[in-house]
């Protein structure tokens, strides 16, 4: 491709007017900010915009000929909604370039408010196939913020195929898990980092240890920080990043102060600029890079821009981790003060109260059909050592649910990459010559709900993974064909309750089960086994290992057949002792994907007579069944977000 000037965009951050000036003045072509609400950077009262600050940015910058966007790129609870609405009003009425979304209540409103503002995905959407841009462009999205696990070969084809600009974050601090798939600090501490609010648990020491046995297995790696993912830099890979088609080129630091934004501004400015004046004569400046070397906060990485992650990327020491939000904590039990206040749902109950399991293979499957399921989520991730669904598989289990009077739901992966489509497809084309269908299929992204719904006539379900969090997502999900949505596991009970009396899309819930803290594209136990190398010793991979944090809390850690680790946390959620609350469920789910089929058995029988109970009226909960539970159970029980009031909101 022939460049100019306007092939690429310098993208800065800024907290502060000083920040925003700085960034202006050493070059960048378009700047990012947050309002004081509805964003991603909540902590820190002295950073971001009010409404008249906002005003006067959006005029500065187009007098110097640089777009503005604001970021409203967190999740929206109900009691928001209301302000939410005035603040897209305002928003309208000053004009910004562009706003960068994650909630699909943003998405529904701008719709409905009829409004003219382009629309940017936040990297917190999580977009990551090309079926997902196809939907996304319906509802004026211009721009995908992309994950930041795609490689630069990926992201050329990506560009090539949709059409659509590129934005891609090339300097600055960088998540561990896949964005909008984290929930530790969120469940932790009611404070999610969907909510602009994270505590990072990511930057936690932990011990690689056996899950079965305890056994420490990292004593000759290099340290405990084994989430630490360094910060981003593609000073040095500028021509690549380029050529690969991306066209935004985003820096990272939205809290930084305006020296180290002017510098850092500056330095990409004149690398991009030689390059583009001359790309065969192009060569890295080397003062630059000292300039950028020298005043880091962590050391560099380019993450995978070029290939898989190693240890190289990872600052186990600790050394320049610049603030540490929190320490780790014992993750609370069943602490229940908030949550035996609440008032129940009020909504009504079906006559028969639908209980769902996702579970990890046929023989659990058919334990759980055995004992009471209505519905049985099967297939998706399996976990090492079990080995994926077999064709014959899902076949068996489905006639085997129907001959039974349930349902069988095929699971689809949360994370659907070129790999994960290419095989939905082939899939999808398969299940049409089963002699017993499935019922449904779950789908856990915007991608995956496209394919399906290109390739397959069966009812569709939402996933957790859709992080539905409001009445309006519900909405904007039901729009989009999907027949019933799973609440987000970090809304706090009230917030549920709000969601389902006003959803006009069947909600279910999570009430039992072990449930992902984040899910991460890294090879978290090679990296600090001294002698893990698929290729020589694959055994290594089918062992079972868990973090062990320094609270003493132990982390589960689950390999699927797609290399991503799931990091379980270290209690699992249990509702069974609260279920008169929960009216108006389209279904309670367990998550039994990490369950034998004994336990399966034992959970999804407890469970069914518990619901039966309620719906003829009796409430008391047999308490000799709740304790058989505990004991059976790996982990011990908590009761997640619903310990705390509300999931701490944005405004």
């Amino acid at each position: 491709m022939l460049l100019n000037r306007k092939s690429v965009e310098l993208l800065a951050p800024a907290g502060t007017w000083d920040a925003l000036e700085a960034a202006v003045e050493a070059g960048a072509d378009a700047v990012y900010l947050g309002g004081k609400h509805f964003n991603m950077r909540m902590h820190e009262g002295d950073f971001n915009f009010d409404d008249e600050a906002l005003k006067r940015a959006v005029e500065y910058t187009h007098a110097h000929d640089v777009r503005l966007y604001i970021t409203l790129n967190n999740l929206i609870s109900d009691e928001e909604i209301p302000a939410l609405r005035e603040y897209l009003a305002y928003l309208e009425k000053i004009r910004p370039d562009a706003i960068l979304v994650q909630d699909f209540a943003v998405l529904e409103l701008v719709h409905e408010m009829g409004l003219t503002i382009p629309l940017h995905t936040s990297v917190m959407m999580n977009t990551h196939n090309e079926n997902a841009i196809e939907r996304l462009k319906e509802y004026g999205i211009t721009r995908i913020v992309v994950g930041r696990e795609m490689t630069l070969s990926e992201l050329s084809l990506f560009c090539e195929r949709t059409g659509i600009e590129v934005e891609y974050f090339m300097h600055g601090d960088m998540c561990m898990s896949e964005s909008g798939q984290c929930i530790h600090s969120g469940v932790l501490f009611g404070q999610s980092g969907n909510r602009g609010r994270c505590l990072k648990p990511c930057r936690w020491p932990y011990q690689l240890i056996d899950d079965e046995t305890g056994e420490v297995l990292d004593k000759e790696s290099e340290g405990p920080y084994k989430l630490a993912l360094k910060d981003m830099c593609m000073y040095r890979s500028i021509p690549q990043l380029i050529q690969a088609g991306v066209f935004s080129f985003k820096i990272e630091g939205r809290m930084r102060p305006a020296p180290f934004i002017r510098r850092i501004v500056s330095t990409y400015r004149k690398a991009i600029d030689a390059y583009i004046a001359d790309p065969q004569g192009y060569t890295v400046d080397e003062e630059g890079w000292r300039s950028l070397y020298e005043n880091r906060a962590r050391d560099f990485t380019t993450t995978f821009a070029f290939g898989g992650t190693s240890k190289q990327d990872i600052g186990f020491t600790g050394e320049r981790e610049p603030r540490f939000f929190s320490n780790a904590v014992k993750e609370a039990g069943l602490q229940d003060e908030v949550l035996q206040q609440e008032h129940p749902i009020e909504a009504e109950n079906a006559q028969h109260r639908s209980l769902a399991l996702r579970v990890g293979s046929p023989d659990a499957a058919r334990a759980a059909i055995d004992n009471g399921a209505d519905c049985v989520y099967i297939g998706g991730e399996a976990f090492r050592p079990h080995r994926p669904w077999k064709l014959r598989d899902y076949e068996e289990v489905i006639a085997y649910a129907h001959k039974a009077g349930a349902k069988a739901v095929i699971m689809t992966p949360r994370t659907t990459r070129r790999r994960e489509c290419g095989e939905l497809e082939q899939f999808f084309k398969a299940l049409q010559g089963f002699a017993a269908q499935p019922d449904g299929i779950m789908v856990s992204n915007l991608g995956s709900l496209q394919l399906a719904q290109k390739l397959t006539d069966y009812p569709l379900y939402a996933d957790h993974s859709f992080n539905l969090f409001n009445h309006l997502a519900a909405k904007f999900m039901k729009e989009n064909g999907l027949t019933q949505g799973c609440a987000s596991l970090e809304l706090s009970f009230a917030q549920l309750k709000e969601i389902v009396e006003a959803s006009p899309l069947p909600i279910e819930v999570i009430v039992h089960g072990s449930y992902e803290s984040m899910i991460c594209d890294h090879d978290l136990a090679g990296m600090s086994l001294p002698h893990a190398q698929e290729l020589d010793n694959p055994e290594v991979y089918d062992r079972r290992y868990a973090l062990l944090d320094k609270a003493g809390e132990k982390h589960s850690l689950r390999l699927d057949q797609y290399g991503r680790n799931h990091i379980l946390f270290a209690k699992d959620l249990c509702l069974y002792p609260y279920l008169e609350k929960f009216n108006g469920l389209a279904s309670c789910r367990i998550e039994a994907q990490d369950y034998s089929p004994e336990l399966t058995a034992q959970v999804t029988k407890a469970y069914r007579e518990r619901l039966d109970k309620l719906s003829a009226g009796d409430k008391a909960f047999d308490r000799e069944t709740f304790e058989k539970l505990q004991q059976a159970s790996p982990r011990e029980f908590g009761i997640g977000t619903y310990r705390f009031r509300q999931s701490r909101n944005s405004i």
